[in-house]
């Protein structure tokens, strides 16, 4: 079996890439991104890439910490250790492995979590301009600080057990870079960063272009 460790690097590196894109270190991507595709010099697809990089890796590890869960439950060791980081003795700890009121896994929670935020995330890359674009990200921003008072609880639990899962505690830096992208988009919105100027430029340039060469 491939070391869990290995496979949450594997978590970590795009994740860190997303959180980049997101900062002004994006710049420094910039002329990368741009041999691939223009538009990746704006600081708007660039930031919307990077959150869409984020919230796909926050849904990869859901996935990943529920097929922990039902490995446990079948019997199997996945990341069991004797040190303080085991995420076998938190997955597979049958009061605390599922939430308090509807008994269903975390990781499950997680899954749907992200795939809302990867809808709205696609949605406003896609239509950044639509009406319903800002409240998106709004509504983007209210799941994210919520999702503080999930990991706040999750935390908790792992006190109580004296445990840490690594992968639970990805999926939580996840929420929390989400978190930060959709609070950063909104400001981009109020400081009027969001729209790309090409947009707006391209078309009366190109219309010249056009009368000179008539």
């Amino acid at each position: 079996m491939v070391d869990q460790n290995i496979i949450l690097i594997g978590y970590a590196v795009p994740l860190l890439f997303g959180l980049a894109l997101m900062t002004r270190l994006g710049e420094s991507f910039s002329p990368t991104l741009t041999s691939r595709s223009p538009l990746y010099a704006f600081p708007r697809r660039r930031h919307m890439l990077g959150l869409n990089i984020v919230a796909f890796v926050g849904f990869v590890v859901s996935v990943h910490t529920l097929w922990i869960s039902n490995k446990i439950s079948e019997g199997g060791n996945v990341c069991s250790s004797a040190t303080v980081f085991s995420c076998d003795d938190v997955l597979g700890n049958a009061q605390y492995n599922v939430d308090p009121i509807f008994g269903i896994s975390w990781g499950l929670i997680g899954m749907f979590a992200f795939a809302a935020v990867l809808f709205i995330t696609n949605a406003v890359g896609k239509e950044p301009d639509a009406i319903w674009a800002e409240p998106y990200l709004k509504y983007g921003t209210f799941m994210t600080g919520a999702g503080l008072l999930v990991i706040a609880l999750l935390v908790s639990y792992e006190v109580r057990m004296g445990k840490i899962c690594q992968f639970c505690t990805m999926a939580h830096i996840a929420n929390v870079v989400c978190l930060f992208g959709f609070w950063k988009a909104g400001k981009m919105h109020e400081n009027g960063s969001w729209k790309d100027e090409d947009e707006d430029s391209e078309a009366p340039r190109n219309t010249k272009s056009k009368g000179r060469k008539s």
